[in-house]
C-alpha cells in the first residue's frame, strides 16, 4: 500500500446529533490509520478534526464508499458496539459485479478465513472458517455486467468480495480477487448504501442512506 493516495475531498456528512455522526466514505480512504506515517490519514483522523469527541465503531475496507457511523460519547460507542456485535444493525450494499447473474436472489453461505500468505486476502475454508452469511438480490443484469444488491448477516472481512467470486461473479475493479478486464476499473464497485441501526438515546430506529456513486 505504498501507493496510498487517498482522495482529498470534504467530509460528507449524513446526519450528526448529540450522540451519533454518519458520514458517506470515499473509496480509496481508510478507515483508521494503517502502520506508517504514509498511511497516517484515515476517515477517523479526519472526522476527528471535526469532531474530537469521535470514536470509531465500525470499518469499511478501504476501496469500499459509503455509510460509516461514529460515536460521539462513549455510552453511543458501546450501544453501537453491541448492535454490531449482535448482529442487530442492518447493512445493505450496492455492486457490481462480473457477468450476468441467472438467479434473481439468493444466499450465500460460506465461512471465511484469513489466506495467510496472501493476507489481507480472505478465503473460504469449511474446515476452519468462521460462519459468513450474505442475501443477495438482483437489480439488473445487462451489458456483460449485474447490479445486486448484497445484505451480509455477518460482518466477515472481505466477506461480501469473497462470497461474489465464491459465485463466478467478482465485483468489478476488486484489486484482490478479480482479475483481468474485472478488475481493470477506477475503483472497487462496491457502495455501502444503508445502515440501520437503533439511537443510542432512546432506541429509536434510524436507517441513513448515501447515494451511491456508480
Amino acid at each position: 500500500m505504498s501507493d496510498y493516495a487517498p482522495p482529498q475531498v470534504p467530509l460528507q456528512i449524513l446526519h450528526d446529533d448529540h450522540q451519533v455522526l454518519l458520514v458517506d466514505k470515499p473509496a480509496g480512504l481508510l478507515s483508521v490509520p494503517g502502520k506508517g506515517p504514509e498511511l497516517a490519514d484515515c476517515l477517523l483522523s479526519r472526522v476527528q478534526a471535526a469532531f474530537p469527541m469521535a470514536l470509531l465503531v465500525h470499518r469499511l475496507d478501504r476501496d469500499t464508499s459509503g455509510v460509516m457511523i461514529f460515536a460521539l460519547t462513549p455510552h453511543a460507542q458501546r450501544h453501537l458496539g453491541l448492535q454490531f456485535e449482535n448482529r442487530q444493525t442492518k447493512k445493505t450494499y450496492i455492486a457490481r459485479v462480473w457477468g450476468e447473474m441467472a438467479e434473481k436472489t439468493g444466499t450465500v453461505d460460506l465461512p471465511l478465513i484469513v489466506d495467510w500468505p496472501n493476507r489481507p486476502k480472505q478465503m473460504v475454508d469449511h474446515e476452519n472458517g468462521k460462519p459468513a452469511q450474505t442475501d443477495w438480490r438482483v437489480v439488473r443484469a445487462k451489458l456483460g455486467e449485474t447490479r445486486v444488491k448484497l445484505m451480509p448477516r455477518t460482518g466477515r472481512s472481505h466477506q461480501l468480495r469473497v462470497h461474489m467470486l465464491a459465485l463466478g461473479h467478482p465485483i468489478l475493479g476488486d484489486p484482490f480477487y478479480a482479475e483481468g478486464p474485472a478488475r481493470d476499473y477506477p475503483r472497487l464497485m462496491l457502495h455501502s448504501e444503508t445502515l440501520q441501526f437503533r439511537h443510542p438515546d432512546g432506541g429509536q430506529g434510524m436507517r441513513v442512506t448515501a447515494k451511491c456513486p456508480f
